[in-house]
C-alpha cells in the first residue's frame, strides 16, 4: 500500500511539473528558457525519423517493384508490340506510296504511246530451262495476257511474256544472254538487236547493223518493234549508250547501254495486251538530262 501511494505521489507530482514547465513554455515564446531543450529534442528525434524513413523507403521501393514486376513487364511487351505494329504499317505505307507512284508512271508511259496494258506486280524472281533472268507476275490468261507479249515498266522496256497460266505468268527479261529485242536509235532509222550480257542488268548490248553509221555514248535506243506488235511494240524506251567498241573490218557496229528500266529492282510493271494503232516514235523517251 505504501509503494502505491508513493508511486502515485511521484506520478502527480511529475505530471504537476510538466504542466507548469508547459506553461511557462508557451507564454514566453521565443525567449522561453527551454527553447534550446526543445530544439535539442527536435533535432534527436527528427534525425531518428529521417534515419528510419531512409531505411524503410528503400524497402518500400524494392517491394513495389516485385508486386508490381509482373505488370510492368506485359506493358514493356505491349508498347513493344505497338511500336512494331507502327513500324510495319509505316513501311506498309512507304510500299503503297512507292507502288502508286510507279503506277502513275506506268499508265504515263502507256498513254504516251498508245499501249494497252494490264498493270502487275512482280512476286518472284527465278530461272527458267534455258533462261537465266526470269521473274513471276501476279497476272494471266483470264487477265488477257498470253505468251510472246511485251513487258514494261513506267521507265521503259523489260522483257516478254515466255508462258503464262491462268493467275500468273513467267516473263524473260531484257537482261537475259539468251534475250534479243529489235531497236533503233533515237532520232533515225538505223536499226539493230539488243541482246542481254548478264552483269546483273546493269548493261544491255546493241548490235547496230550498219557499221558505218554513226552511234556515239549517250545516243538513246527504242524499241523498233515486231510484226504485230509481237513479242515487242515499237517505240519502248530502252537505254543510253555507255560506251561504244570500235569494230574496223565488222559488219556491225557494238555498243553497251544502260536500260532505262532497274531490271535488278522490279515491282511495278505493265503486260501490253494491245499494240499502238502507229507507232509512237521517240514520243516515249524521257527528257533529255538538262533539258527539264
Amino acid at each position: 500500500m505504501k509503494d502505491s501511494r508513493r508511486a502515485r505521489l511521484i506520478l502527480g507530482a511529475l505530471l504537476t511539473a510538466a504542466l507548469i514547465i508547459l506553461t511557462i513554455d508557451h507564454r514566453t515564446g521565443d525567449s522561453s528558457p527551454l527553447r534550446p531543450l526543445r530544439a535539442a529534442g527536435a533535432y534527436l528525434f527528427g534525425t531518428a525519423e529521417q534515419f528510419g524513413g531512409g531505411l524503410v523507403r528503400p524497402v518500400g521501393g524494392f517491394v513495389r517493384a516485385i508486386l508490381n514486376a509482373p505488370a510492368a513487364k506485359e506493358r514493356i511487351e505491349a508498347l513493344r508490340a505497338e511500336n512494331a505494329q507502327l513500324r510495319s504499317g509505316l513501311l506498309a505505307d512507304k510500299l503503297d506510296s512507292d507502288r502508286a507512284k510507279q503506277l502513275k508512271q506506268l499508265l504515263g508511259l502507256s498513254g504516251t504511246g498508245g499501249y494497252k496494258v494490264v498493270p502487275a506486280n512482280v512476286v518472284a524472281r527465278r530461272g527458267q530451262p534455258g533462261f537465266e533472268d526470269a521473274v513471276q507476275i501476279d497476272v494471266g490468261t483470264t487477265d488477257g495476257v498470253r505468251p510472246e507479249m511485251t513487258v514494261l515498266n513506267g521507265d521503259g522496256l523489260i522483257g516478254r511474256v515466255l508462258h503464262a497460266s491462268a493467275t500468273t505468268s513467267t516473263v524473260v527479261l531484257l537482261s537475259d544472254p539468251a534475250s534479243a529485242a529489235g531497236a533503233r536509235l533515237e532520232g533515225g532509222k538505223e536499226i539493230g538487236v539488243v541482246h542481254g550480257v548478264g552483269e546483273h542488268g546493269r548493261l544491255v548490248q546493241f548490235r547496230l547493223l550498219d557499221s558505218t553509221a554513226p552511234m556515239t555514248r549517250g545516243g538513246r535506243i527504242v524499241s523498233f518493234g515486231s510484226q504485230h506488235g509481237s513479242p515487242y511494240v515499237p517505240g519502248v524506251p530502252i537505254g543510253v549508250i555507255e560506251r561504244v567498241e570500235s569494230t574496223p573490218g565488222e559488219l556491225t557496229r557494238i555498243a553497251y547501254a544502260r536500260p532505262y528500266a532497274d531490271l535488278t529492282a522490279l515491282d511495278v510493271v505493265g503486260v501490253v495486251v494491245a499494240a499502238p494503232k502507229r507507232d509512237p516514235r521517240d514520243a516515249v523517251l524521257p527528257p533529255k538530262e538538262g533539258a527539264r
